[in-house]
């Protein structure tokens, strides 16, 4: 694959700058990805060309932007093998798991039923359900992880099973573990209750072709910016069946049918949901995105990303004192670590300093911190377009902060 990665490099023009005067090495891809010369040029051409509200105008401009827009939505549907109905446009996850959560709840959850949530989740998957708990008089319970940064699936079973149980939202991948959820299972036996799933994709749309039409989740949601998109959009996928029955999560223009002072009525899915002005370039250069990963294998591109998770992961266990955190086999490229005598945030200042850039912190996951019994963690997470060159740098790099940290 090497030969075809240096090719893929050169479509992300910031791969070829200097950081702290050295060759950047981008290893924080689990908090932003890069972006390739092509979402770019759409960014660009849609704002020198087309640039025009949506839904409003008769004009060319607004015509050909309405067009753009609406071609957006039914690329990233055919990508995920569903419907343009079921598709919609938000700011990012977050928006998408609070949109799920204010506007479910109203219509499906009532005082003494349960959510499941785990361990592992990002805030973004936690703090809307608990606002949602305290406005519904819901409860929340939550699934253990295993040492292995595995869940605890018997005990999720034995949750799934309570009558009580109306919704299990989980993350997809854990953005500071790797771990990988079995979702596919999951949803089968939560249906099999009838529970609804809600799936943060956040972590797994950059590292693989999804059919949500076969995973059969009820919500699934992602960020643009983390899949080579641009930052401030992102996708919520709901049901058909399942949107049509909820009330609309915020109100405005656009998102109605008819207003009156008596009272108003909505605009059927997608367009209830995404009230105001849309990110009309947002959702362009998102599907400009979903156009390069179309282009390809993207299975090759995922056995590269696991070559460099295992070389990495043997390469740091020889250092003495290292631990990673999230050790199951079936992991994404994300590697979290802590090293003895060494704070991730001097380590991460002098990895800078050669050029590589990592996150240090809590990675917005401080309950899964408690449940590590640690503080924050150093974290590298690798994409497609990382070479081995840039696993062997890092290493390195590692190895000499080392030297000097203790």
């Amino acid at each position: 694959m090497s030969n075809s990665i240096q090719k893929i490099r050169q479509d992300f023009p910031i791969l070829k700058r200097l950081n702290r005067g050295k060759p950047l090495v981008y290893l924080d891809n689990a908090a932003s990805s890069q972006k390739p010369d092509c979402v770019i040029e759409a960014l660009a051409e849609y704002y020198k060309e087309h640039n025009s509200n949506v839904h409003r105008g008769v004009y060319a401009l607004a015509e050909e932007a309405e067009l753009l827009y609406h071609d957006a939505r039914k690329t990233i549907a055919d990508w995920f093998n569903v419907s343009s109905e079921e598709i919609i446009f938000v700011r990012g996850a977050t928006e998408g798991l609070n949109l799920v959560a204010q506007s479910f709840s109203q219509r499906h959850l009532n005082p003494g039923d349960s959510i499941i949530l785990t361990q592992m989740e990002h805030h973004a998957n936690i703090v809307p359900w608990q606002m949602v708990a305290k406005q519904r008089g819901v409860e929340i319970q939550v699934v253990s992880i295993l040492k292995d940064g595995s869940l605890d699936l018997d005990e999720l079973s034995s949750l799934l099973a309570q009558e009580k149980t109306k919704v299990l939202s989980l993350c997809h991948i854990s953005n500071s573990l790797g771990t990988i959820n079995p979702v596919e299972q999951i949803i089968e036996e939560a249906h099999s209750h009838d529970v609804h799933v809600i799936v943060d994709g956040a972590q797994s749309v950059p590292h693989g072709k999804l059919d949500l039409k076969a995973m059969n989740c009820d919500f699934f949601t992602f960020s643009g910016h983390k899949v080579f998109g641009p930052m401030g959009i992102g996708v919520l996928y709901g049901k058909k069946e399942i949107l049509e029955s909820l009330p609309p999560y915020q109100g405005g223009g656009d998102m109605i049918d008819e207003v009156s002072f008596s009272g108003t009525t909505y605009a059927p899915s997608p367009q209830r949901f995404e009230a105001g002005t849309p990110n009309v370039s947002g959702a362009i250069g998102l599907a400009r995105a979903i156009d390069y990963l179309r282009q390809h294998d993207m299975d090759e591109l995922a056995q590269h990303e696991n070559e460099l998770l295992q070389f990495t992961q043997t390469e740091l266990l020889s250092i003495p004192g290292l631990t990673i955190h999230g050790t199951t086999p079936n992991k994404a490229s994300v590697i979290s670590f802590l090293i003895e005598g060494v704070h991730p945030h001097d380590l991460a200042t002098l990895l800078d300093g050669e050029g590589i850039a990592i996150r240090t912190g809590h990675h917005c996951c401080q309950p899964l911190m408690k449940v590590l019994g640690v503080q924050a963690t150093a974290r590298a997470s690798f994409a497609f377009y990382n070479s081995m060159e840039d696993a062997e740098r890092f290493v390195t790099a590692v190895q000499k902060s080392v030297s000097i940290l203790r």
